[in-house]
C-alpha cells in the first residue's frame, strides 16, 4: 500500500527545508571528498613514492568494507533512527582523515597510516549509505524520487568541477596531507546539517528489534536481489561497470596522467575539474532525457556512455593542452554517462524496493556491485605492469561498454516511467510488479 507521501502531489524540493539542509550536507562532503580523492593518491605517489600495486591497493581498501555490506545492512534494517546513523559515519570519517594532517606536521606520515585512513573512511561509508535509502526514502515524495536524484547528482557534479581543480591547487600550496583538512571539515558540516532534521518513519520505526537472525535477514536481502528481474539486471549491469572502471581506477587513472602524459598535480586536478563539467551536465539533463527516451533506455545508454571514453585518455598524446584535454573530455563524456546512469537507475531502485527491505537490499547490493570495485582495483594494478597503463586503461573501455549485455533481455529498456501508481512502488513479486512499458 503507497504512503500519503508516495502519492502526494509534486512540489518545488526547493520548498522542502528538509530536503534543502540534506542536500546541502550532502553537497558540502561531496565538495570534500572530491579533494581527497585527488590528495590521498598524490600523497601515495608524490609523497610516498608509491608503484602503481601500491596506488591499486589503497583504492582496493577504500572500497572493500563494501564487501561486509549485506551483513551492515541487515544490522543497519533494525535500527530505528537511521539519520544518527549517517551522522555518527560523517564524524568517524572526519577523525580518521584528521590523522593524516596531524602525521604530516609530526613528519610520521607512512603507506600503512594511508591504507588505515582508506580502509576506515571506507568502512563508515558503507554504515552511511546502508542507513541512506530508508531514510531518502521517506524525506523525498516518490513522485520527486528523480529530481531528488538529479538534484543530489548535480551537486555531486558541480563539486567534481571545482574540488579536483582546488584540491590540485591546495595540494601545491600546502601538500596533500594538509589538503584533506577540507575533507573533514566537509563532514562535520554535514553531520551538524543532517542532525536536526526529522523524518516520519512508521514502517522503520515499528519494526521490532526481534526476529530472524543477523545473517538470515542479511540473505533476504540477497535473495530478493536475485529474484527480483530489475534489481537482479541493474546489479549485474552495475556490477560490470564498476569491475573495469576500477580497473582504471582514479588512482590509476592520476599515476597514467603523471607519469605517462607528463602533467603536474594542477594540471591533473584542473583537467578533472573541467571534465566533471559533464557529469553537471549529465546530472541536469537526466530527468529531461528520461522523459524523452524513457527511464530505462536512459540507463542504458549511460551505460555505454560511462565507461567507452575511457580510451580517449588512453590514447592521449601530443604537447601538454592536448594530452590535459584528451584527458578532460574523457571525464567530460564520461561524467554524462554516469549520470544518465546513477540518477535514473537509482530512482529506479527506490521504487521498487519495500520498506523494511531498503537497507538489507543496499547492503547485499553493495556487496556484490562496490564489493567488486577492490577486486578491480587490484586487477588494474596486476595488469599496468604487464601491459602497461594505455593498454589497461582501454580493457578497461572495452569490459565496461559489454555491461549493457546485462540490461537487453531484462524489463529495464522497456521501463517508461516512475507513475505514482506503478506496483513498483511496494515492490511487488514478479509476477505482481509491472513498470509502465512503452
Amino acid at each position: 500500500m503507497n504512503s500519503p507521501q508516495d502519492t502526494a502531489p509534486s512540489i518545488s524540493l526547493w520548498r522542502d527545508r528538509r530536503f534543502v539542509r540534506f542536500w546541502a550536507g550532502m553537497s558540502v562532503s561531496q565538495f570534500g571528498d572530491r579533494i581527497s580523492e585527488l590528495a590521498l593518491p598524490l600523497i601515495a605517489v608524490a609523497a610516498l613514492h608509491a608503484s602503481a600495486g601500491q596506488v591499486a591497493w589503497l583504492t582496493a581498501l577504500a572500497w572493500a568494507p563494501n564487501l561486509l555490506a549485506i551483513v551492515l545492512g541487515a544490522w543497519v534494517d533494525h535500527r530505528v533512527h537511521k539519520r544518527r546513523l549517517m551522522i555518527l559515519a560523517d564524524l568517524i570519517r572526519a577523525c580518521v582523515l584528521l590523522t593524516l594532517p596531524a602525521a604530516y606536521l609530526l613528519g610520521t606520515v607512512t603507506l600503512l597510516q594511508l591504507y588505515a585512513v582508506a580502509l576506515l573512511t571506507g568502512a563508515a561509508a558503507v554504515l552511511f549509505n546502508t542507513a541512506y535509502p530508508p531514510f531518502f526514502a521517506h524525506l523525498v515524495p516518490r513522485s520527486s524520487y528523480v529530481d531528488a536524484n538529479s538534484k543530489l547528482s548535480a551537486s555531486r557534479s558541480a563539486s567534481s568541477v571545482v574540488g579536483p581543480a582546488a584540491g590540485g591547487a591546495l595540494v601545491q600550496v600546502l601538500t596533500a596531507p594538509v589538503a584533506v583538512i577540507a575533507d573533514a571539515l566537509s563532514f562535520l558540516a554535514s553531520a551538524a546539517l543532517l542532525g536536526p532534521i526529522r523524518i516520519d518513519e512508521p514502517a522503520i520505526a515499528a519494526r521490532e528489534t526481534a526476529g530472524p537472525s543477523l545473517l538470515r535477514r542479511a540473505r533476504e536481502g540477497l535473495v530478493f536481489v536475485v529474484r527480483h528481474p530489475v534489481l537482479r539486471a541493474s546489479l549485474g549491469c552495475a556490477t560490470t561497470l564498476n569491475f573495469f572502471t576500477f580497473v582504471s581506477s582514479t588512482g590509476l587513472t592520476v599515476l597514467f596522467a603523471d607519469r605517462v602524459l607528463g602533467l603536474s598535480a594542477g594540471t591533473i586536478g584542473l583537467a578533472f575539474g573541467i571534465g566533471s563539467t559533464g557529469a553537471l551536465a549529465g546530472a541536469v539533463i537526466a530527468p529531461k532525457i528520461s522523459r524523452w527516451i524513457g527511464v530505462g533506455r536512459t540507463i542504458a545508454a549511460g551505460a555505454v556512455l560511462f565507461p567507452a571514453p575511457i580510451a580517449i585518455a588512453a590514447t592521449a598524446s601530443g604537447p601538454t593542452w592536448a594530452r590535459a584535454g584528451a584527458l578532460g573530455v574523457a571525464e567530460f563524456l564520461a561524467g554524462i554517462g554516469v549520470m544518465l546512469f546513477d540518477v535514473n537507475l537509482n530512482s529506479l531502485q527506490a521504487a521498487v524496493i519495500p520498506d523494511g527491505m531498503r537497507s538489507r537490499v543496499a547492503g547485499a547490493y553493495s556487496t556484490v556491485n562496490y564489493g567488486i570495485r577492490p577486486i578491480g582495483a587490484v586487477v588494474g594494478g596486476m595488469l599496468a605492469p604487464l601491459i602497461g597503463l594505455r593498454a589497461t586503461l582501454i580493457t578497461a573501455a572495452v569490459g565496461g561498454v559489454l555491461s549493457l549485455l546485462w540490461l537487453l533481455p531484462s524489463p529495464i529498456p522497456r521501463i517508461r516511467s516512475l507513475a505514482p501508481d506503478d506496483p513498483f512502488a511496494d515492490g511487488g513479486s514478479e509476477a505482481e510488479s509491472r513498470p509502465v512499458l512503452q
